[in-house]
C-alpha cells in the first residue's frame, strides 16, 4: 500500500532537481566569465574605455607594491549555503522514496560538487608592479581553473561586454587582441578599479560591480528559508522511513 506522503516527496524531489540545475547554470556562468576570449576586431572602438591622457605622479607613488583581493565573504557564504540547501536533502529523499538511485552515490556527488564550488570561490586577484594576476588555491587542478597574468604594459583598453542575463562585465584588451575578464566579485572592488586606473591610466570611474551586495543579502535570506523547508522535508522523510 502506497504512503500518502509519496506524491509530496515526489514533488519535492522534482523541485530540488530543478533548483540544482539553476544553481549549476549559475556556477557554469561564473566559470565561463573567467575564461579569456578573443576580442572582436570589428567592434566599434568608441565602446572601449581608453586610457586617460595623463596619470597623476602622486597617485602612482602611493601604490602599494602588492595588493591581493579575494572573493567577497558574503558571496562565498551565500553560494555555499545555497549549494548545501539545494543538494543535502536529495540523499534522504532518494533513500525514502525508493527512486533507485543509491544515496551513497548522491553523497559522493554532493561532496565533489562542494569541492569544485570551493575551488571556484578560492579565486584571488593579485596586483603588483608588473601586472595583474588571477589565481586559485594551490589544490585546485589547473585543468579546471586556469588563472592568467597580464602585464600592465600589455593592457590597451577596458572593453565592456553584455552578459546573457543583461548585466555588464569588462575585459582587459591587450595589444595582441586577447581579452581578460576584470574580476567583479571580489571584496573591495572599488579599490581594485582605482588601482587599475592608477597603474594603467584607464578611466574606470564608470565601472560598477556586476552584482550589488544587497542582491546577495536577499539571496542569503531566501536560502535560510529554503534550509528551514529542507529541515522539515528531511524530518518528514526520516519519520516516514522509520
Amino acid at each position: 500500500m502506497s504512503s500518502p506522503y509519496n506524491p509530496l516527496l515526489s514533488a519535492i524531489v522534482h523541485r530540488q532537481f530543478q533548483l540544482k540545475l539553476v544553481e549549476e547554470s549559475a556556477v557554469e556562468t561564473l566559470v565561463d566569465l573567467n575564461r579569456p576570449f578573443q576580442a572582436d576586431t570589428e567592434t566599434n572602438p568608441s565602446h572601449e574605455i581608453e586610457p586617460l591622457t595623463q596619470r597623476s605622479n602622486d597617485e602612482a607613488c602611493r601604490l602599494e607594491p602588492t595588493v591581493v583581493f579575494r572573493i567577497s565573504p558574503l558571496i562565498r557564504l551565500t553560494l555555499l549555503c545555497l549549494y548545501g540547501a539545494l543538494t543535502v536533502p536529495l540523499p534522504f529523499l532518494a533513500q525514502t522514496s525508493g527512486s533507485g538511485i543509491p544515496f551513497q552515490l548522491l553523497w559522493v556527488g554532493i561532496g565533489l560538487g562542494g569541492i569544485f564550488l570551493s575551488g571556484a570561490l578560492s579565486e584571488r586577484v593579485i596586483l603588483d608592479q608588473q601586472g595583474i594576476q588571477v589565481s586559485y588555491a594551490s589544490w585546485v587542478p589547473r585543468l579546471f581553473r586556469r588563472g592568467w597574468i597580464l602585464p600592465w604594459t600589455e593592457i590597451k583598453a577596458l572593453k565592456p561586454r553584455s552578459t546573457g542575463q543583461g548585466g555588464l562585465v569588462y575585459y582587459f584588451l591587450s595589444h595582441s587582441g586577447q581579452g581578460y575578464l576584470l574580476p567583479m566579485r571580489v571584496a573591495g572592488f572599488a579599490r581594485l578599479v582605482q588601482e587599475v586606473q592608477a597603474r594603467t591610466g584607464i578611466d574606470t570611474r564608470d565601472v560598477r560591480p556586476l552584482s550589488q551586495p544587497w542582491m546577495y543579502l536577499i539571496l542569503l535570506g531566501l536560502t535560510v528559508l529554503l534550509v528551514l523547508m529542507d529541515a522539515w522535508t528531511i524530518w518528514t522523510a526520516l519519520g516516514q522511513h522509520s
